[in-house]
């Protein structure tokens, strides 16, 4: 088990080494990264660590304009409102993020080796996920400028100018792509691609628009050479609000299917239509629950799982800013108490 965002901003050792710079400053800071990656991993005795990163670090790489606002998330200072604004973009060449990726690749290989330490006090291995954002999810805020409730302007492009929208999203597969398969190159064991926007779509536009551009940044993992006696590296797909369309989600030939709060694993797994991890989706709410609450919803989460050939337990989102560290030491020790009986 691991949960998403679990290097955040629960943790008081991570609010201190955060109390300067910005948060972009941070994830290309290849002992920072490491270190905030490693604070969960150390405290909460999770099995993985997950790198620490943002979705938009590869598109900063590229040189372009944009910042992490607090409160608020990504912000550019130039919306792709227009095809004509997408085809000046696209025209940056993707293969800048592996080239300027250096910190990133010692911000991994620095968490691997730490992580190679933890294992051995341990004495079982601690793997590292990459983490790259998905082609949807990225696009959305390059044409909205921001964070969106509707995501309206990215819809109407798919529309509007399909054109377009498929340069873009196929642009950003090979941008985000190469940020992931960087991370895996560099050390990472396994990688996610999480889609924060996957269920503001219809699912017909989803399978047309969106699908296509989330398996071609897969494929850049897939093209890398893995080590002696490992088959694959393997992958997982996540999108938040994502129920209606997680058999396309998993038609991909991912390993693993993130799964968010609102769909039960057990119909995640038969909605998925082939056998595969699922992993989740404990309701972050429940982090709040009394003790005796958060342990039944721990356990009903454990038991839904069971349907699947294998569960990584995690919750159905990131974990809130204002969580009791406590809380999620608590889930932790359940997940494990009920895997050792």
């Amino acid at each position: 088990m691991w949960f998403m965002r679990q290097a955040g901003r629960s943790l008081p050792e991570y609010r201190a080494l955060r109390s300067r710079g910005t948060m972009l400053e941070a994830c290309l800071d290849p002992a920072l990264a490491s270190e905030i990656t490693m604070q969960p991993v150390r405290r909460h005795g999770v099995d993985a660590a997950i790198f620490f990163s943002d979705i938009i670090v590869p598109l900063a790489l590229l040189g372009i304009d944009v910042e992490i606002a607090a409160g608020r998330g990504p912000v550019f200072s130039r919306p792709l409102g227009t095809g004509a604004d997408i085809a000046e973009t696209v025209r940056i060449d993707p293969a800048l993020v592996t080239e300027r990726g250096g910190e990133i690749a010692d911000a991994v290989a620095r968490t691997t080796a730490m992580l190679a330490d933890l294992s051995s006090e341990r004495g079982e291995p601690i793997p590292l996920i990459g983490f790259a954002g998905a082609p949807f999810t990225l696009a959305a805020y390059l044409i909205e400028g921001g964070p969106s409730r509707d995501h309206l302007a990215a819809r109407r492009m798919i529309h509007e100018d399909p054109a377009a929208w498929h340069d873009l999203t196929m642009w950003l597969a090979e941008v985000t792509g190469r940020f992931l398969a960087l991370q895996v190159d560099a050390g990472a064991s396994a990688g996610q691609l999480f889609d924060s926007w996957a269920g503001g779509v219809a699912p017909d536009d989803y399978r047309a628009a969106v699908l296509p551009a989330s398996a071609a940044a897969l494929e850049h993992v897939r093209a890398l050479e893995v080590p002696d006696g490992v088959p694959h590296i393997p992958l997982v797909h996540f999108g938040v609000g994502a129920g209606e369309v997680l058999a396309d989600m998993a038609s991909i030939d991912v390993d693993a299917l993130g799964v968010d709060y609102r769909v039960p694993l057990d119909e995640a797994r038969r909605r998925a239509g082939r056998d595969l991890t699922v992993q989740g989706n404990l309701d972050p709410a429940l982090l709040f629950a009394p003790a005796p609450v958060r342990t039944a919803g721990v356990h009903r989460v454990l038991e839904a799982g069971r349907a699947a050939r294998a569960h990584v337990f995690n919750l159905g989102h990131g974990v809130p800013m204002e969580t009791d560290p406590d809380a999620l030491t608590a889930v932790v020790r359940t997940v494990h108490d009920w895997r050792a009986q």
